[in-house]
């Protein structure tokens, strides 16, 4: 078996974007963060949080990193990426989606993402 714990669409205020405007006026943004901990199915059994990633921890390691503009979204989801890998040890993979839900590129969509996934 394997789990993951995931953040799905956290929606988020900042400022990220290649021009100045949009690093002054910011955006709305959406994060998802999906990671794979190997301890987890421990977790699960004894119902104990030491044992798996707590998505309250995922959540407040997305709203840091959210807070610190950058001009790409790429740069954006590494940032996030290198902390996972940083900060929990015990997570053997994942990925990240970084959406910007109002590009400004003069056409109609849903949103402009990127997605990271490792290893």
């Amino acid at each position: 078996m394997k789990l993951t714990v995931s953040v799905d669409r956290m929606r988020l205020f900042a400022r990220h974007g290649v021009s100045g405007q949009e690093r002054r006026t910011g955006n709305l943004f959406e994060v998802s963060l999906t990671v794979s901990c190997p301890g987890a199915i421990e977790g699960a059994e004894a119902d104990d949080l030491a044992h798996t990633v707590s998505y309250a921890d995922l959540t407040e390691l997305i709203r840091s990193e959210m807070s610190v503009p950058s001009q790409l979204i790429e740069h954006v989801a590494w940032r996030i990426a290198r902390r996972v890998v940083a900060d929990f040890p015990a997570v053997d993979a994942g990925s990240v989606t970084v959406s910007k839900l109002t590009p400004p590129c003069g056409a109609e969509m849903a949103a402009a993402s990127v997605t990271l996934r490792w290893p």
